[in-house]
């Protein structure tokens, strides 16, 4: 049996070591369109790769999976993040997770986890073939699919597509063309640019535990919060890029954000500890008691953004005054002005559409014998390890459909 994987991302490697373990005697080749592979696993977790997370805080899959979350709950039945871990720690890579449950090689070089995966795919005889862009598949009389590279057609028995995410769509067409739907691909994972330029006089600021949400909507995260010399990044924010971005993308990035600083889920409760602070405090001046464990720089600025000076004693705040500073330290808004990039991580949600699929074996429904594996699919997460989890446990079930 000859087995194409398209595309040499994590996805592909998985699904072609998989594949070929289970079925030794299969020509198994790897057509990757750039001069190297594994690309993306190279830059991920800013060069240590963050290849999973011990998801030892989700309750439920949709926290990390906006889309996909079910059929990964299917698939982990298979192939889950202790497969993952357990599969890499037999195969050589120390591994170590971190406090906030992200897991990586011992190394902390993403090199590690690339040696690992190129290194099993040359012992199984797995062919790596760098500069092979497929432009079309074709579906032949006799069940074999045809692949069209540039210079020549290759055919082959089974065949998975695992190219990864298509900000623009272009490597979507010919497989749209098929007849496969496409859920249009738009960039999550992002940073925001934010309009208001008085915020860049904190740059390099760091909540530790903010709440964000686009108003009006149910879209809200929380986490820690860097103010950057362009806007705003840090986990909360592109969490909430991330279960956002077709809802940014609809509005060209050009809406507003509220931040709550304090992290409090109840606004009484930030009333009260105000209170206390007041009374507490009542002859020192605003701006040299820092509630929330605010960075004082902060506290400063939110005091300013309340129409208030940060000289003026507490005593002298008022009911009024006191609500201000309570509004602004739940509800400030600023207006989002464009994305930025989170070099770490690229990601794409949408691609093919999940209704295509057979959800058990990742086959598609519209063309026998191809598979897709990894970000191709609508299937995206947040940062924190979630898309590569997705990539190991989708390469996997698409490697064990292939043999069977």
């Amino acid at each position: 049996m000859k087995i194409a994987i398209v595309g040499g991302g994590a996805a592909g490697f998985f699904a072609a070591i998989t594949a070929k373990s289970r079925h030794p005697e299969a020509d198994v080749c790897i057509l990757e369109r750039a001069s190297q592979v594994l690309a993306k696993v190279g830059v991920s977790g800013g060069g240590r790769c963050n290849l999973t997370n011990s998801f030892e805080d989700v309750t439920d899959l949709k926290q990390v999976y906006p889309r996909g979350h079910k059929l990964m709950k299917r698939l982990f039945k298979s192939f889950n993040e202790r497969d993952a871990y357990e599969w890499f720690e037999a195969h050589g890579v120390k591994l170590v997770t971190q406090a906030d449950h992200c897991v990586f090689p011992q190394s902390q070089r993403s090199q590690s986890i690339i040696d690992c995966l190129v290194n099993e795919a040359h012992r199984l005889d797995i062919h790596i073939l760098t500069r092979h862009e497929v432009k079309n598949i074709v579906p032949q009389t006799n069940g074999q699919l045809s692949l069209a590279l540039a210079d020549k057609q290759m055919t082959a028995d089974r065949v998975a597509i695992t190219t990864g995410g298509s900000p623009h769509g272009k490597g979507l067409a010919y497989l749209e063309a098929l007849g496969h739907s496409i859920e249009t691909p738009v960039p999550s994972l992002f940073t925001f640019n934010i309009a208001d330029k008085s915020l860049r006089q904190l740059m390099g600021t760091v909540v530790i535990d903010a709440i964000v949400q686009m108003p009006g909507t149910k879209f809200r995260t929380s986490g820690p919060l860097l103010i950057t010399h362009w806007g705003m990044s840090g986990p909360a924010i592109l969490k909430l890029s991330s279960h956002a971005a077709r809802h940014l993308a609809e509005h060209e990035y050009r809406l507003p954000v509220a931040v709550n600083w304090t992290g409090c889920t109840n606004n009484s409760d930030v009333q009260t500890q105000l209170t206390e602070l007041a009374l507490r405090h009542a002859q020192k001046q605003l701006g040299t008691i820092p509630p929330f464990q605010l960075p004082s720089r902060l506290w400063q600025f939110i005091i300013e953004r309340a129409n208030l000076s940060t000289e003026r004693k507490w005593a002298e705040v008022g009911k009024k005054g006191l609500n201000k500073l309570v509004e602004t330290l739940v509800n400030d808004q600023y207006d989002i002005n464009g994305k930025g990039a989170f070099k770490e991580e690229f990601v794409t949600c949408g691609g093919i559409a999940l209704s295509n699929v057979n959800l058990n074996t990742l086959e598609s429904k519209v063309c026998p014998h191809l598979f897709f594996a990894g970000e191709v699919l609508d299937i995206d997460a947040i940062t924190g390890g979630f898309n590569l989890q997705a990539a190991w446990t989708t390469g996997y079930t698409v490697g064990q459909s292939i043999a069977d």
